[in-house]
């Protein structure tokens, strides 16, 4: 705690000082200084409606049985993965809040209804399942280009698809699908940032809520744990991340991103056993990811490797733990990893009224291989369906730049004793400002 108390202090001290040069700044020179701009409102979102037909088994049990459902008939899903809306408000003097709330998979319904099979009682009806999350909510204030405080709900940009997670900054109809295995995705946490740009970089330092490592699960490593099963987020360990960025050849982004944190004992229930003392959990990720955007080609890639120290005894304390807690209660990798790349081409830029109407028709492929159990502790059973590769081949049509339509055909190939997962996407969304 006194830790925390000191970093607060510390950057109150300098959100205080740094103000004060900015006010001073100003007044010598209201016109050039770029946090002037007037106070406003800003309205936009994003949101994808899909289709999916699923060539293999969709039971629960067809990882610890594969020869039992390797016969069962195709599936078909409709979603809604992401809907938000997000709010923006310039207070002006460099002073700015926004928001955003998410509906996931149509955001969730219940209803009261009166049953007459139950001789009119009252009943309790979950008409949909889904989540409504609120997946950013800060204050920010710009002190000069170079220098931005940034405080409340933040995205944890750690991988590629954390910072470009609309559905305009991918090919797939889905997010990636090897680092929303792995990662939190959206990740966000609440925290304090501190971002700038200077020169051909962009820089942003992250204290973050840690991870909490009864939320940790074998098919899934660390990306169940950003969320909280609770009203609250348990700040029993802080986490930093880092993101670095460099603009310096034209079109091309390259970015290397880091995260460390502790997640034992980060619970709504802790331990004081003996038997725990000196286990940390300590989560640290490295990635390198980059994007090229130029000569109507677009080529995106990323490669994230983590790693989670005490592994083997956090696996041992969460099977453990009770039925009705939120925790998978499975083992967990020490080691995850996931990688991939995908390369679109616009073909309508070759032809001359396509072009002048500014549509675009990209044709993509992409190919990703994961792993969320790629290394496991002594005594930890490796589940060899953790690990696959992916084949992805389709379209995207812009009609406009804020709207795409989307469809491909993904090829999961996983290892010999389980069954392919293929199928066919189809999507639409869009991305964009309601307000300029």
């Amino acid at each position: 705690m006194r830790k925390i108390s000191q970093l607060f202090t510390l950057l109150f001290i300098l959100t205080t000082a740094l103000t004060a040069q900015t006010n001073k700044t100003q007044k010598n020179d209201e016109t050039s200084n770029p946090i002037t701009k007037a106070s406003g409102l800003s309205l936009g979102g994003y949101g994808e409606a899909t289709y999916s037909r699923n060539f293999y088994s969709d039971n629960v049990f067809r990882y610890m049985t594969p020869e039992t459902y390797k016969n069962d008939p195709a599936h078909g899903r409709f979603d809604l993965p992401h809907v938000v809306f997000f709010v923006g408000y310039e207070f002006g003097n460099g002073w700015r809040m926004n928001s955003e709330i998410e509906f996931e998979h149509g955001g969730t319904e219940s209803a009261m209804e009166i049953e007459p099979e139950e001789g009119g009682e009252y009943e309790a009806e979950v008409e949909r399942g889904g989540e409504v999350v609120l997946e950013q909510f800060w204050i920010e204030k710009t002190f000069n280009k170079s220098f931005n405080l940034r405080m409340g709900h933040i995205i944890v940009p750690i991988g590629l698809t954390n910072g470009n997670h609309l559905p305009t900054q991918f090919f797939t109809v889905f997010r990636p699908q090897g680092e929303r295995t792995i990662l939190p995705s959206t990740w966000h946490e609440t925290g304090v940032s501190l971002w700038g740009k200077v020169d051909k970089w962009r820089y942003e330092v992250q204290v973050l809520g840690g991870l909490d490592s009864e939320l940790f699960g074998s098919d899934s490593w660390i990306s169940g744990a950003s969320a909280s099963p609770y009203e609250f987020k348990v700040g029993n360990k802080l986490a930093t991340a880092l993101r670095l960025d460099n603009y310096s050849v034209p079109g091309l982004r390259m970015g290397v991103s880091g995260y460390y944190g502790q997640s034992f004992n980060n619970g709504i229930k802790t331990t004081s056993s003996d038997k725990y003392k000196g286990i940390k959990g300590e989560v640290m990720i490295g990635s390198f990811d980059f994007e090229y955007n130029k000569h109507n080609w677009i080529a995106r890639g990323y490669f994230d490797y983590g790693h989670l120290g005490d592994a083997q005894t956090i696996s041992v304390y969460n099977r453990n733990l009770p039925n009705q807690s939120a925790s998978p209660r499975s083992n967990v990798a020490s080691d995850a990893l996931a990688t991939g790349v995908e390369v679109g081409y616009d073909i309508f830029s070759q032809i001359a009224k396509m072009k002048q109407k500014k549509q675009k028709l990209y044709l993509y492929g992409r190919y990703e291989f994961f792993d969320s159990m790629y290394k496991v502790s002594k005594n930890i059973t490796d589940q060899d369906w953790c690990g696959r590769q992916v084949l992805v081949g389709g379209i995207n049509y812009f009609p406009i730049k804020d709207v795409v339509i989307k469809a491909e055909y993904s090829a999961g190939l996983m290892s010999s004793a389980f069954k392919n997962e293929n199928a066919i996407n189809i999507g639409v969304a869009y991305a964009g400002f309601f307000t300029k």
